[in-house]
């Protein structure tokens, strides 16, 4: 015959996905049917969601999220006429996924590598709407997209997308790889910079601090330099001091370094938006539908920020799903037991050890440097090592080697090593070190609780990778003191899938204050899977449907907020400042929750002074200069406890310290205390200073009286150490300054110097917290602390891996000289006059004696149990 004479699909038009794949299982090789969870998915999504422009479905690993996503894709296609691309993060999963949607009888064209080399009969099939282009993140979040005519997408492992997304608008220059570009940069930048911090990003042998700090250059003098900045870059890419993609890069951000982040260091200088603006990218904003599939999805906005959208729809876990993992995970903790804690030296041949009985093991590190330090340190001599990039293609080049480990950095997904491929994955490292963005956010900030599940979805994804179906095992040896420590809290055990959370508190258990040799004989009785380790499997299996995933405290108000945030970031990269300005007001407003904590809110309060700073420079108006006075004072006050608002250049901050204003709990203390008229009676006020000598004495209820009424002089609103159904867990001590700061003890005066504080008196303080919500039925405000008092000097070097946040050590001194530090501050406000102060009065006393919280609170925290000494 001449030609080919057009025939309709013998499938026909499906009323849904489900029948589709009725309809495809009569001669596909795929299962025969769709599982109910899948099914109800696809249900939902048909019924409520299929006409929203962005939906999000979570299907953990082994949940069959391929056939989900294909199915739909494939739906669209054939019933609406869609051109659907099924975007991966890698070339490697991108093959899979082709395979697995040919398999199900869904035509796919796999368009993946140099686009020049693409097969132009596939290419020309998805232009066509004749198939599913499968190809990956970086061909559509490019300077010259080549999946650019999609009418949907569907983004898999949608939680691991962040850096593809915002590579496009991620300008990095190495001082390694482009030292002169970097030097010309750094000093363009010099005047948004402290003069202080300079001349150690300069030198060629700084301090270790600086070394590893990340620091944000002012916006506001940024902007101010923004023509000279953009000259030195232009010139760079000009003549190629920079990198490829910092030269594609540039195409998205020449005339918006104005509107840019730069983050610098002393190894590298980022310059990007805070959150990409994928709004102006047609190949992602104008397909009509996106559709965002990942293993775990949390609250919290994180999907959102990702992806610059202001609302992305969410598709819950089917019931069932929400419980059961795949697979079967024993964490190890080689830095818990009791001799490798005390001899860290002792760790690296313990660990090679692991390594050679397991024989193939993955390894992930969260950056460069810490995967170095493990290939030199941990890795047995004999093993032979690769890198992502070298399976990339085919992963046996890996898996057929007896002896060899996958070294994999920032990359937690996409690599499936099941069964007999691989039985041990290494964390080596916390998962909170991508660009230099989200180390300044978790560093420099500490706004862990906007990363949180950033950080939960690597270390599930992470842990899974050698387990992918529920008959399969492997162990997960965790290193590093930032990540054991991270791990050990019972706080993160229950944000994590309930799974992973009963896997990790027997992980715990198994190594805290066990042997090395202990721990030896228990991955043996794990990797045998025989009836030794029943009793356990029973535990966890047992343990796991008792627990939901909690979304850490705050997640709400951020979820909240992060509509704001997308919206303020757009207005910024448009240059429409004022409403930028009104956008800020309302992520300021919207953060202001007592539950959220406040570093996070210290951000967007000092990019609120900037824009309106810039503003007030623009039009004169003192309103504006005002509004720049106020965001000055709260990002001082909220970024209290960290040290990045120190190290931007002190642009305009005289006219931004004119308006003083009180620090939240400063201010409850001060209102407190004018309200307490009972404690201003003579006799009263002489009783409770006599509780000062029981804080030097080591009576339990000595000490305790005197706390509370250290909290009450302090401006405590609630101050009590009475049980509060907390039983034998309860604190000795709760001051609750309104909904501002609470402050929580558990005291250990009766101690002897001698000796270390162990491991449980650290457990013990950090569950205080909890125990104190319980009490009050609120959730305590952000930072929020639990202060242990010892006298002891010294703390075991286990006890540093199983603190959570917020936990410090003091010594029974430093309390006493507190006391006496509020009881002059109330001696001299008596003199004064208390009775007829104002609350600015009053604080104006407290402040020249050092007696505001937020003056002595620095002090309780100086011993951060949480980070040890050397980090």
């Amino acid at each position: 015959m001449a030609f080919k004479r057009g025939q309709k699909d013998p499938v026909g038009v499906p009323s849904d996905p489900e029948q589709l794949y009725r309809l495809l299982a009569r001669g596909n090789r795929g299962p025969d049917s769709v599982w109910g969870h899948q099914s109800k998915v696809m249900e939902h999504w048909h019924k409520e969601f299929r006409d929203k422009s962005d939906v999000a479905l979570e299907l953990p690993t082994g949940a069959g999220k391929t056939l989900v996503g294909g199915l739909i894709a494939e739906y669209l296609r054939r019933a609406e006429g869609r051109r659907v691309a099924y975007l991966c993060p890698t070339r490697q999963l991108a093959v899979q996924t082709a395979r697995k949607l040919d398999d199900y009888g869904i035509p796919p064209s796999l368009l993946i590598g140099q686009s020049k080399e693409w097969d132009q009969a596939d290419l020309t099939r998805f232009d066509a709407g004749r198939s599913i282009a499968v190809s990956t993140y970086s061909h559509v979040f490019n300077s010259r997209p080549r999946i650019d005519a999609a009418d949907v997408l569907i983004l898999d492992d949608a939680h691991a997308a962040e850096g593809y997304v915002a590579k496009p608008w991620s300008l990095r220059i190495s001082r390694r790889t482009h030292e002169s570009a970097y030097k010309d940069v750094l000093a363009a930048l010099s005047p948004a910079l402290d003069p202080l911090l300079l001349p150690h990003l300069r030198s060629e042998n700084p301090e270790s601090q600086y070394l590893t700090g990340i620091y944000l250059a002012s916006p506001v003098a940024v902007a101010a330099h923004a023509n000279h900045v953009e000259s030195v870059i232009r010139e760079a890419v000009a003549h190629r001091k920079v990198s490829d993609d910092s030269v594609y890069a540039w195409k998205f951000l020449e005339t918006h370094v104005a509107n840019c982040m730069a983050y610098v260091s002393y190894r590298e200088i980022l310059i990007r938006p805070l959150i990409a603006p994928t709004f102006q990218h047609d190949a992602f904003n104008s397909p009509k539908q996106r559709i965002y599939m990942s293993a775990t999805l949390g609250a919290g906005g994180e999907l959102e920020r990702a992806f610059g959208r202001p609302k992305i729809h969410s598709i819950p876990v089917p019931p069932g799903w929400d419980k059961e993992g795949t697979g079967r995970r024993f964490f190890v903790f080689p830095e818990m037991t009791k001799d490798l804690a005390s001899d860290p030296k002792a760790v690296a041949p313990f660990v090679r050890r692991v390594i050679e009985q397991a024989g193939r093991t993955v390894v992930l590190t969260p950056e460069t440097r810490v995967a170095d330090k493990f290939r030199e340190h941990y890795l047995p001599e004999n093993y032979r090592s690769f890198t992502a990039k070298q399976v990339e293609d085919d992963l046996s080049v890996f898996t057929s080697q007896p002896a060899a480990a996958l070294v994999l950095t920032n990359r937690y997904d996409g690599v499936d090593l099941p069964d007999d491929d691989c039985r041990l994955v290494v964390f080596t490292g916390l998962p909170a070190k991508g660009d230099l963005q989200e180390r300044f956010l978790h560093d420099s900030v500490g706004a862990d609780e906007v990363l949180r599940e950033r950080i939960r979805a690597r270390i599930q994804q992470g842990a899974g990778r050698a387990t992918r179906n529920l008959r399969d095992h492997a162990a997960v040896l965790v290193l590093g003191r930032s990540l054991t420590s991270y791990l050990a809290r019972s706080d993160i055990h229950a944000s994590m899938h309930p799974e992973i959370h009963a896997e990790l508190e027997v992980g715990v258990d198994a190594s805290l204050d066990q042997t090395s040799d202990d721990v030896w004989d228990n991955l043996a009785i794990f990797n045998n899977q025989g009836s030794d380790w029943q009793g356990v499997e029973e535990d966890i299996v047992r343990n796991r449907e008792t627990y939901d995933r909690q979304d850490g405290p705050g997640a709400a108000a951020l979820q909240q907020a992060v509509r704001s945030e997308v919206a303020a970031a757009n207005a910024l990269w448009s240059q429409d400042h004022q409403f930028a300005l009104n956008a800020i007001k309302s992520v300021t407003d919207q953060l202001r929750n007592a539950q959220t904590p406040k570093r996070y809110s210290s951000l967007w309060s000092y990019l609120g002074f900037c824009v309106a700073h810039r503003l007030a420079e623009a039009t004169g108006e003192p309103q504006l200069q005002q509004a720049a006075a106020v965001y000055f004072g709260e990002a001082r006050r909220n970024s209290l406890g960290t040290t990045w608002f120190d190290r931007v250049a002190p642009v305009a901050a005289p006219f931004a310290t004119a308006v003083e204003e009180l620090d939240p709990t400063d201010e409850a203390a001060m209102n407190t205390i004018l309200g307490a008229k009972d404690l201003w009676r003579p006799e009263a006020f002489q009783a409770a200073l006599s509780t000062r000598a029981g804080l030097q004495q080591t009576d339990p209820d000595l000490y305790e009286d005197g706390l509370v009424h250290l909290g009450l002089l302090a401006g405590a609103s609630k101050s009590y150490g009475d049980p509060r159904d907390g039983g034998d867990a309860k604190p000795d001590g709760v001051w609750i300054f309104g909904s501002a700061r609470w402050v929580i003890w558990e005291a250990k005066n009766q101690a002897k110097e001698t000796g270390e504080i162990g491991a449980d008196q650290v457990r013990q303080a950090g569950g205080h917290r909890r125990t104190t919500e319980k009490a009050e039925g609120a959730v305590a405000p952000g930072d929020s602390i639990c202060v242990l008092a010892s006298p002891k000097r010294k703390v075991r070097d286990g006890a540093y891996n199983v603190a959570e946040e917020n936990v410090y050590w003091v010594r029974p001194p430093v309390v006493l000289a507190l006391f006496d530090t509020v009881t002059r501050a109330w001696r001299e406000a008596r003199a004064r006059g208390l009775e007829t102060m104002s609350a600015t009065e009053l604080a104006a006393v407290f402040r020249e004696y050092q007696a505001l919280p937020s003056q002595w609170l620095p002090t309780l925290r100086e011993h951060p149990l949480w980070r040890t000494p050397e980090e």
